[in-house]
């Protein structure tokens, strides 16, 4: 009696295991999914937005300052969006986007530096 008992739990647990998997592997294909989605869109739109040689100059900086690249694609995608770019874009353009952009990442950027903690140092002593 006992026997059947623990067999049929066994039974329930493993079925219960293996839809746990299977969900898991559809969520985990939903998610790939809707990334492939939105990249396929995002591309999509800098290809609308942009000519040829902009968008190999928005490549090349996405291989050099990966995080400024995501700023500036995101940033031309919004703007796509709002309507405010009209036409496609230029290479001169984008560089003139990209320097905008620089000046402002710059701008936010401050380093501060005592001079009275760096004067105190033990090598001093000799």
């Amino acid at each position: 009696m006992e026997d059947e008992d623990l067999q049929q739990i066994r039974a329930k647990r493993l079925a219960q295991l293996e839809s746990q998997y299977r969900g898991g592997s559809d969520a985990n294909g939903t998610e790939e999914r809707r990334k492939r989605e939105q990249d396929e869109m995002k591309n999509t739109v800098l290809t609308q937005v942009l000519t040829q040689s902009a968008r190999a100059r928005l490549n090349t900086l996405m291989i050099g300052k990966p995080e400024k690249g995501q700023l500036v694609e995101n940033m031309l995608i919004q703007m796509a969006r709002t309507g405010q770019i009209m036409g496609k874009l230029n290479e001169s353009e984008l560089i003139d986007i990209l320097e905008k952009v620089s000046e402002q990442m710059q701008q936010r950027t401050t380093v501060k530096f005592d001079r009275r903690r760096a004067a105190v140092d033990s090598d001093d002593d000799y």
